[in-house]
């Protein structure tokens, strides 16, 4: 089922609903937090994002609970936020229990803050619920930790959805750079580090599909990622991690691209 042109000036109270935002890790079901599994099982309402939700809905979801598909994958059409916001409160209005589950967690890149706020204007009772984040996690299941005691004990999380618009040099003295939304702008993030002084040896892992059947790794060096994945095809959705995260020792035991 699918609205479009809601707006939130539509909906109309009959009271008693609330909104969870949950998040629901990187895809892969047994990822899901134990909240977040109570939650979509007890939900009335489902409205559930592209990346790595649809498993759990259909995991966990009752067959009664209205189920709405919300997109939100970049570069592929989906439902606007404002649209999403006013589902959101239409359905809390109508007395409804809603989950709106998310991809990673909430609290990183998820639009949460607008849909917070058309929730808090309508004076709908909500709750934040926390996810794994595939920031956090992609690294990990790629097999190599984010950071390491001795060559990275910093990083930085940051959004490649616009890659026009990162302030490159704000992430000079931070070891390990993580990008998220970074598939479609692999050139200009190599482009746009290396013009700002990181040195082309940087090592580069792309993971894509992280914790999902499907997923693959790729490892290289700054100056060498886009001769890589020449052969990749499309390398969304993907994490992109650069910087001092692995010792070049341990590359020969990571998984190839593939695996």
């Amino acid at each position: 089922m699918t609205r479009r042109n809601v707006t939130i000036a539509d909906a109309s109270s009959d009271g008693g609903g609330k909104a969870w935002l949950v998040g629901c890790g990187p895809g892969d079901v047994e990822l899901l937090t134990l909240k977040a599994v109570k939650l979509i099982k007890a939900a009335e309402v489902i409205l559930y994002d592209d990346l790595g939700t649809e498993a759990a809905v259909q995991e966990f979801a009752s067959a009664t609970a209205v189920k709405e598909y919300v997109g939100k994958r970049g570069g592929q059409k989906s439902m606007v936020q404002a649209e999403i916001d006013a589902l959101l409160v239409r359905y809390c209005l109508q007395g409804k229990q809603v989950v709106r589950l998310k991809g990673g967690c909430p609290s990183v890149f998820s639009r949460g803050s607008s849909e917070i706020a058309a929730l808090t204007q309508a004076g709908i009772t909500l709750e934040l619920v926390p996810g794994v984040s595939s920031a956090l996690a992609a690294p990990l299941l790629a097999g190599f930790p984010l950071t390491d005691a001795h060559v990275g004990r910093s990083f930085a999380v940051t959004s490649a959805h616009d890659p026009g618009s990162i302030e490159w040099t704000a992430f000079r003295g931070v070891d390990t750079l993580v990008l998220l939304m970074s598939g479609r702008s692999l050139p200009q993030i190599v482009d746009g580090l290396l013009t700002n002084g990181w040195a082309p040896d940087t090592p580069v892992a792309i993971v894509r599909f992280a914790g999902l059947p499907e997923q693959a790794t790729w490892m290289a060096e700054l100056d060498t990622i886009m001769e890589a994945t020449k052969d990749a095809g499309s390398l969304s959705p993907c994490v992109t991690v650069i910087g001092q995260f692995l010792p070049k020792r341990q590359w020969h035991a990571m998984p190839s691209h593939g695996g």
